[in-house]
């Protein structure tokens, strides 16, 4: 990867979204990005995953299935994974829903590594802004989080298109 983290002109854009347990922040933000990329027809691969192995192999919360289905998104088939070292080479960018999560893919990621952001990064004016952890909150906390990983998967396509 050149310097200052741009991927290879010739490479697909490759973008992996991360939260901790990888069961609402991340799945959603990936659900919203796939959605931006399609309208758009952006040909990028997607995916998601969590710094910690709390939740390997569960579906996403039901709460962040029933936001993104109230939106045609349908995440019932993902799967909630960890982050393996392996991502920083299939991914051109891996995005951290939060700070302290941004700090922990700092803390694995290889000198050669994706570029890291947050994704509130890419939205004009939501520069080191964190998308709020739904989980322990109510369903309005998930129309929360789905309308601020919309908004940062809209910012995030646009860049890329460039």
């Amino acid at each position: 990867m050149p310097a200052g983290g741009e991927s290879m002109p010739d490479r697909k854009p490759a973008v992996l979204f991360v939260c901790l347990g990888n069961i609402c922040r991340s799945p959603l933000a990936e659900a919203a990005f796939r959605r931006e990329a399609e309208r758009s027809g952006l040909d990028v691969a997607v995916d998601s995953a969590g710094t910690s192995g709390w939740h390997i192999g569960s579906p996403p919360d039901p709460r962040a299935q029933a936001v993104a289905l109230s939106h045609g998104v349908d995440i019932s088939g993902y799967q909630s994974r960890q982050v393996q070292r392996e991502d920083f080479a299939r991914f051109s960018h891996i995005v951290a829903l939060d700070r302290e999560n941004l700090a922990a893919l700092k803390r694995l990621r290889p000198a050669d590594g994706a570029e890291l952001s947050l994704l509130l990064d890419h939205v004009p004016g939501r520069r080191g802004e964190a998308v709020a952890d739904p989980y322990y909150g109510d369903d309005a906390g998930f129309d929360t989080t789905w309308a601020d990983v919309t908004a940062g998967a809209k910012a995030l396509v646009e860049r890329l298109k460039r």
